[in-house]
């Protein structure tokens, strides 16, 4: 095969022109000292990487040259950022080091090449994405939000070049691209810079839906045209008419948004009726903002009858992102309904370039959501408890939702993701709130805590100093923050839980004259099945291995039994694990044999003892327990009849299960306090947790209580039915 002849001298004037491009493109914000600086930077960055060719055999320079031009033209950053996208791969990839570009550019450059060379890993073509070095990332945030504004434009970059890549690299990058860096761009405000990574994105994911929807776009391009013209021109003629100055263009969706419309409606890409936007722009004072963009808001509805479910005002409460701009959507000629966006030239530069222009507008706005966000983010990093996985999660969630806002009872505006929780505002307002909560009031009205906030709620949340966190409280959050903040009190009790059970194991083995070391508390653990000797001390605590059975564990003469591991159900078929289960009398019996089968309380019906139940055989979860008469009883039984198994439950040993309990009656005085009191007298009745809600003198509670089986549940309930003003006691068959 030949070898391809580099042109050196054409490739010298190509790096020059980009170069000029680039300088030409900062005049406006660099003085004598920053060109001096930039000129270095690239002297340096062409020096350290004149060996170096990318996948596509272009010299590695025009990389860094082009990270620079994105930072700079489509992102908005300044010379500082320009000298440190030239020098972004420079530590990493040459022999160069820290102390050199701190001796030649300064303490300020150096600390954000730091973090984008930390953080390499996370942006690297050749490594995979890993929880720990995205949250490493993110950390940056507390020092300088630049070096993620640069990581950021050296993907973008990387998608746009990405064609001479290897298939298996393209998907892992584009995979990565569309689930996380998109999202974070979004997060961040870079509207643009979004839309365009979640467009190549797709190209590379789904390369036909790509190349079919930008097709038929292309096709329809002058038709669209026809209709944008045809719609603007009435409001273009008002809008000078009544002295405004302004800029009217229609854009297009994006590919991705028109792709995610399709799947979710079910219909094809002639059916779609909002593929573009009308966006207005209006030049004008920042003083006369809101009310010239109303305005013009008044003009187009004279034309055109707006939808009044479609109107977003995000002028008045911005979003999270830094976003101001009103929406509506009309109905335009042909009977297609048009959304328009009205916004100022300074609102359309902060949707597009994000927070470099949020920094730009901050000496003439106050503090944003953006800056709160940020702080928030900041908060979960330093909390050590946070598992690189969880906080991978928990954060990747909260990137794309929607917004709701609500109102404190001073009337304080909150911003929340949708589908937020009282419990979520509670832990919003702060930690300690949020592990006291134990109610809220909306507009007077009582709520549980797991109650979905709506925007413009107004909200006053009820603590108690007897309330803390349960496990089942993750279920009622979307917070990354709530999440967090509940998994680091769980985590903390259940150590000081583990350190109970330990002294509690360590008198009793010494009271059944057994030896305790390491090796003792390792057969121990063995013996029960269990995962670790934090789990063994663990259960001990809570009474799920009650503290007589480890006489159980002890031979005659002292000595703890052996017994062998048990292999792991991954290691074995489902035939195997169904056969397993059935055993020979083909009857799966609960409450025996707990070191053999691993069963699970099934949580959409909640069975306890006594109830009539069969098991249900998972490949990775063990055997699921369900009531006959749960829910999804007829599904499993229908569609997956060979993995069901008979069951039975055996009186042989006291194990408590989480039960609901639905009480009902008319709203009296004290009548909380009496129901929870009786609760609190029952023997070996333990209240995990309890909700009351009242509607016109009627209160409904629910409450979540642990007890043996039915038959102390149901005498329980017969005692709730006795309290004054009580009407009806339901068990709640399903949560």
């Amino acid at each position: 095969m030949a070898e391809v002849q580099i042109d050196l001298e054409a490739e010298k004037k190509e790096i020059l022109k980009r170069y000029r491009l680039l300088l030409k493109s900062c005049r406006r914000m660099m003085d004598k000292n920053d060109k001096v600086m930039i000129r270095k930077a690239f002297d340096l960055a062409l020096e350290a990487h004149k060996d170096m060719r990318r996948k596509s055999g272009e010299p590695y320079i025009y990389h860094p040259i082009a990270v620079a031009q994105i930072a700079v033209s489509e992102i908005g950053l300044g010379p500082t950022s320009v000298v440190c996208a030239l020098l972004h791969d420079v530590v990493e990839d040459t022999e160069i080091s820290l102390e050199d570009i701190r001796i030649r550019f300064g303490q300020k450059v150096v600390k954000i090449i730091d973090g984008l060379t930390k953080i390499s890993g996370v942006f690297d073509q050749t490594s995979s994405l890993q929880a720990e070095n995205f949250r490493k990332m993110l950390l940056t945030l507390s020092d300088d939000v630049r070096v993620i504004l640069i990581k950021l434009a050296d993907r973008l970059h990387n998608m746009r070049t990405l064609e001479s890549m290897r298939r298996d690299k393209q998907l892992k990058i584009a995979s990565e691209t569309l689930y996380l860096y998109a999202p974070l761009a979004h997060r961040l405000g870079l509207n643009s810079i979004k839309t365009e990574l979640e467009d190549l994105g797709l190209k590379y994911t789904e390369p036909e839906i790509y190349q079919e929807i930008n097709q038929k776009l292309i096709n329809t391009q002058k038709e669209r045209n026809r209709y944008i013209n045809k719609f603007s021109l009435p409001i273009i003629n008002s809008l000078t008419e009544a002295g405004m100055n302004f800029d009217i263009k229609g854009r297009s969706k994006s590919i991705k948004s028109i792709r995610d419309k399709m799947k979710k409606q079910g219909v094809p890409f002639e059916e779609i009726y909002d593929i573009f936007a009308i966006r207005l722009i209006i030049k004008c004072p920042l003083e006369q903002e809101k009310s010239e963009c109303w305005r013009a808001y008044s003009i187009v509805t004279d034309f055109y009858h707006p939808n009044p479910d479609r109107l977003r005002d995000w002028i008045s409460t911005p979003k999270a992102n830094g976003y101001e701009s009103l929406h509506t959507t009309v109905m335009g000629p042909d009977g297609k309904w048009v959304e328009v966006q009205i916004r100022t030239e300074r609102m359309d530069e902060i949707a597009e370039k994000g927070y470099a222009a949020h920094w730009k507008y901050k000496s003439v706005t106050s503090e944003t959501a953006l800056d709160e966000w940020i702080e928030k983010i900041r908060e979960l990093l330093e909390n050590p408890e946070t598992n690189a996985m969880d906080f991978l999660d928990d954060f990747k969630l909260n990137l794309f939702s929607d917004e709701i806002f609500v109102f404190t009872p001073k009337g304080e505006l909150k911003t929340l993701p949708f589908n937020s929780t009282v419990l979520d505002l509670a832990y919003e307002i702060h930690t300690h709130v949020g592990n006291r909560c134990i109610a809220a009031k909306i507009n007077n009205k009582l709520v549980a805590l797991n109650h979905v906030l709506n925007s413009g709620d107004q909200v006053e949340i009820l603590t108690s100093d007897r309330q803390k966190p349960i496990e089942e409280w993750l279920n009622f959050v979307v917070t990354a923050k709530a999440k967090s903040k509940i998994k680091e009190y769980l985590k903390i009790e259940k150590r000081q839980k583990s350190e109970e059970g330990r002294e509690m194991l360590n008198k009793r083995l010494r009271q059944l004259k057994v030896t305790i070391n390491n090796d003792n508390i390792e057969k121990l653990r063995e013996f029960f099945g269990l995962p670790s000797v934090f789990d063994l001390h663990y259960k001990i605590a809570v009474g799920i291995i009650p503290i007589k059975s480890i006489k159980d564990a002890i031979d005659n003469d002292g000595a703890v039994k052996s017994k062998q591991p048990l292999k792991k159900a991954e290691q074995k078929t489902l035939e195997e694990l169904v056969s397993n289960a059935r055993g020979k009398s083909d009857m799966l019996v609960l409450g025996e044999d707990l070191n053999k089968i691993d069963y699970k309380i099934s949580t959409c019906c909640n069975p306890i003892r006594g109830d009539d139940v069969f098991g249900f055989v998972t490949l990775n979860d063990g055997i699921q327990i369900h009531r006959v008469n749960c829910p999804r009883a007829n599904e499993l039984m229908s569609n997956y009849a060979y993995r069901v198994v008979k069951a039975k439950w055996t009186d042989q040993e006291k194990i408590s299960f989480l039960t609901g309990i639905k009480v009902t009656g008319t709203d009296q005085v004290g009548i909380v306090n009496n129901i929870t009191k009786i609760i609190s007298n029952e023997l070996n009745v333990n209240m995990r947790s309890i909700s009351f809600d009242t509607n016109e003198g009627i209160f409904e509670g629910t409450i979540m209580v642990f007890v043996n089986d039915t038959n102390h549940l149901t005498d329980l309930m017969k005692k709730l039915k006795k309290v004054s003003g009580v009407i009806k006691v339901n068990r709640i068959d399903s949560n």
